[in-house]
């Protein structure tokens, strides 16, 4: 059984910096295909970004690229989402996600098998 576990999550001011992680059980983060999609109150799920699990090329949304930055780590089994220039805009839980069917950064959520609890991600004065 998968399992998805995301901390790091908090307050932060407009402007400022905030990362988020998620832990995954097994060999989870370094060998499918993971993603990180927040969702807002009153809102649908959205993509952020996407990491494939081979070395291809990394997809994020257009509202979040050049801001946010999504990286894995294999021998902590982990994904990050390190977040700049937050904007009020960026509140919500942010959702990590795994496939292990998938070979390239997919956008769609019902792609991904597997899903974390989430974390709120609040951005406000």
């Amino acid at each position: 059984q998968v399992q998805l576990v995301e901390s790091g999550g908090g307050l932060v001011q407009p402007g400022g910096s905030l990362r988020v992680s998620c832990a995954a059980s097994e060999h989870t983060a370094s060998v499918y295909t993971m993603a990180w999609f927040r969702q807002a109150p009153g809102k649908e799920r959205e993509f952020v970004a996407s990491i494939p699990r081979n070395s291809g090329a990394i997809a994020y949304a257009e509202s979040v690229k050049g801001r946010f930055t999504i990286s894995r780590d294999n021998a902590r089994n982990t994904i990050t989402l390190q977040m700049n220039s937050l904007k009020r805009e960026d509140t919500a839980v942010y959702f990590c996600a795994a496939s292990p069917s998938l070979w390239t950064a997919v956008a769609r959520a019902s792609m991904y098998d597997y899903w974390g609890q989430g974390t709120q991600v609040t951005v406000s004065t």
